[in-house]
């Protein structure tokens, strides 16, 4: 898997506590299901396919968040990345992971189907944040992301974005959300895999099977 958590890392600032910003980034939750969740949920902006003689994948973007189902046989995983999802369905939920912070989770949803991600969120100065927001509207450009842009109110700049990677037996996808009012970055990397063994991190996406489709 292309590592943009290493790629895109950031030099961490010591903050004065008075101009700490709102944890907005508390509301901010990863939540995987054993289904496939209904689009009229998202106010999608983007969709892309992957196709594969073995399984199907399909990403959604939207502002402030993303989806990713995958689909093998009668198996399906999705993980949900959202502000809130106070409105979501509860069927089908096998996790609900809070995004602030760092974290790693694992589904073993039979010995046909493996889903693993890490999710890192960061609070940054103006400064640093205006210079990430940079670096991932250069990305954008460069590897045809799929993704989502506005201004907010105050005319601040925000962005949503995802990556797919098709491989014989798995897909790898990561996430980055940049929210302004906060200077949240958001970064998450997953990987949906047929069959348990030899399994990669998402953070090395190391396998000994891992090749091109």
């Amino acid at each position: 898997m292309v590592n943009l958590m290493e790629k895109n890392s950031l030099k961490r600032e010591t903050q004065d506590p008075s101009n700490i910003k709102p944890a907005g980034l508390q509301s901010y939750v990863m939540l995987v299901y054993r289904k496939a969740v209904h689009p009229e949920f998202f106010g999608i902006e983007g969709r892309r396919r992957i196709t594969h003689p073995d399984y199907e994948f399909e990403g959604w973007i939207f502002k402030g968040g993303h989806a990713g189902r995958f689909q093998f046989a009668n198996m399906c995983v999705c993980e949900v990345v959202v502000e809130g999802g106070a409105n979501l369905p509860d069927r089908g939920l096998l996790a609900n992971l809070p995004c602030a912070g760092e974290r790693d989770h694992t589904e073993v949803m039979s010995d046909s189907l493996t889903y693993m991600t890490t999710i890192q969120t960061e609070t940054l100065s103006e400064h640093l944040y205006s210079g990430t927001h940079r670096e991932m509207m250069a990305h954008i450009r460069d590897s045809n992301s799929l993704h989502s842009i506005w201004t907010d109110s105050k005319g601040r700049q925000n962005l949503s974005l995802i990556d797919m990677q098709r491989y014989r037996n798995e897909v790898h996808i990561q996430g980055f959300h940049l929210r302004s009012d906060t200077g949240m970055v958001l970064r998450t990397q997953s990987m949906f895999k047929m069959g348990g063994e030899h399994a990669p991190s998402p953070k090395t996406g190391k396998s000994s099977k891992n090749k091109p489709a």
